[in-house]
Formats: C-alpha cells, sequence, structure tokens
C-alpha cells in the first residue's frame, strides 16, 4: 500500500489492543440497493477499499449480513493480504431474508455460525473485533443480552474473537454486557438529529470505551437542517462535511465509519471531517438534536 496522501482528521484511538483511525470506513453501502446483492460497479467498489486504505484508513466496518456476504468477499479481494496496521470490525446477530429484511438471529448456535461465516469470508484466523448487534429494524429493544453475548465470550476464549462491543443497544444492555466481560466499543444510531445517546457518550468517554455512531450522516434520508445549512453555508463547505466534523469534536471517543461507494466521495468525507468548527458553529449545531 501507498503512503497516505491525506492527513486524516481527529487522530487515533485505541480499541483493547488495537490502534486505530477515528475516521474509518463503513463497508455497507459497497453491496447492492437497500444492501442486497453485489454492487453495479465491482471494480469501483474495490477501487473505494483501496484507496481507504492508501489514504491511511485503518478501520473498516462490514458484516457477513451486507449483501449478505458481499462487503466481506469484496474487502478480501480487494485487501487481502491485510495491513498489519488493518483492523476489520464485523457484527453478527441479524441476518437477512429474502425481502431485505434484517430478522434476528442470537441463538448460540446462530452466532457461532455466524462467526465462522465471517472469518470464511474473510480469510482470517480471528476476527479483530466483534459487535453483538440487538434490537432490530426499528432500533434498540429491552431485554437481557446475556445469553447472546456470554457465547460470544466462549468465542472470543477459544481465540476467535480479540475484542468485543455491542451494536443498537440500550445503555442498560450495555451495563449488563460490561458486567459480563469487557467491551471497546459501542455502535449505535447517533448524528446531529439524533442525540439519545448524550449520556451514554459521556460514561463511555470516562470508561475508556469507543462509539461508533452508524448513520452519522442520517443514513438512508440525509440529514436536513436550516442550522446545518447556516454553518455550511458559513464555512463554505457541504452539510455533510459540517456534521462528521461536529461528531469529531463532539468527543474524543466517537469513530466515524461513514461509507461510500465512490473515490471522491470519500476524499471529501474526509478533507470535510478536517473542518475545524468554532465554539459559535458547534452552539448553533448542537440546538438541533435538542
Amino acid at each position: 500500500m501507498s503512503t497516505p496522501s491525506l492527513s486524516l482528521p481527529g487522530g487515533i484511538w485505541t480499541l483493547g489492543d488495537l490502534t486505530v483511525t477515528r475516521f474509518g470506513y463503513g463497508a455497507m453501502q459497497l453491496a447492492g440497493p437497500w444492501v442486497m446483492g453485489p454492487p453495479a460497479d465491482r471494480e469501483g467498489a474495490l477501487a473505494v477499499l483501496r484507496e481507504a486504505v492508501d489514504l491511511g484508513i485503518t478501520h473498516i466496518d462490514t458484516s457477513d449480513a451486507y449483501g449478505p456476504r458481499v462487503t466481506n468477499e469484496l474487502i478480501c479481494e480487494a485487501l487481502h493480504p491485510y495491513p498489519e496496521s488493518l483492523h476489520i470490525v464485523t457484527k453478527v446477530g441479524a441476518t437477512r431474508d429474502e425481502q431485505g429484511g434484517w430478522p434476528t438471529a442470537r441463538r448460540p448456535e446462530d452466532l457461532r455460525r455466524q462467526v465462522h461465516d465471517n472469518l470464511k469470508s474473510l480469510r482470517l484466523d480471528v476476527l479483530d473485533l466483534v459487535n453483538l448487534r440487538l434490537g432490530n429494524a426499528e432500533g434498540p429493544q429491552p431485554g437481557s443480552l446475556a445469553e447472546a453475548f456470554e457465547t460470544l465470550v466462549e468465542l472470543q476464549q477459544q481465540g476467535l474473537i480479540r475484542h468485543l462491543g455491542v451494536s443498537n443497544a440500550t445503555e442498560e444492555q450495555v451495563i449488563e454486557a460490561q458486567s459480563i466481560a469487557p467491551i471497546v466499543c459501542v455502535q449505535n444510531m447517533y448524528n446531529l438529529a439524533h442525540r439519545h445517546d448524550d449520556k451514554l457518550i459521556d460514561r463511555l468517554a470516562t470508561d475508556g470505551v469507543a462509539y461508533v455512531p452508524f448513520f452519522p450522516l442520517g443514513g438512508f434520508t440525509p440529514l436536513q437542517s436550516s442550522a446545518l445549512s447556516a454553518v455550511a453555508a458559513r464555512l463554505e463547505a457541504t452539510q455533510m462535511s459540517v456534521a462528521l466534523a461536529w461528531l469529531l469534536q463532539r468527543s474524543p471517543n466517537i469513530l466515524l465509519i461513514p461509507g461510500t461507494s465512490s473515490t471522491a466521495h470519500l476524499r471529501e468525507n474526509i478533507a470535510g471531517a478536517g473542518l475545524s468548527l468554532s465554539h459559535e458553529d458547534l452552539t448553533e449545531l448542537d440546538d438541533i438534536g435538542r
């Protein structure tokens, strides 16, 4: 891989014993429409992955459920054998149906199968970090995660997983997971307009645990706000750039994994996330989610 050509914003973070760039890359958008099937431009998808690593990104987020299997196979084709500095984070706990739904799959046998599927599709002997996906497509749901999380702990003890995290989780489930075994990250929906986890982010920062927002730009419906537009216009930047920069400045334990299927857009995201927001900018943006 070539020498990184951009200075990544936000610096680095340590996930257990893994050092990653706070600006990472989420591979979900490399699959076909609605995260089903292959990409329309396979060579373009491979190029985005290679560009991400060439630019210095060391944190790629994926799941064998994306496609399904599509994004993992693309990552393997584009980047294997992986650079020593690159860390691939995956998740288990849901699968796909023929209608494109995300039915839960958290029985012990489901989780063991998914871990082995990820190992096979990524051509790895051990997974750096596995997040247990909780809740459902509507968001986090209350309930104990003990049986599912303990299954992943067993796989960790067998040497198949280095580190554990939780995704789509309530604060109570985060606390329950931490009572069972150490976690290094929480991956929940969070952005300028969805601020439900503000207190959790601050607590995790105190604990040295990363918070990784999915849909940092709003997901399938991009963020829209008059305040966001005003700040972006003042800075002569895009709204998405401002939203990413705000996340990085929100807390040092926030790691970004915005996705894109375009190398040009990838570069724009990285450059935009490096914006420096003033106190006035931050105050104006903070009001969006409150």
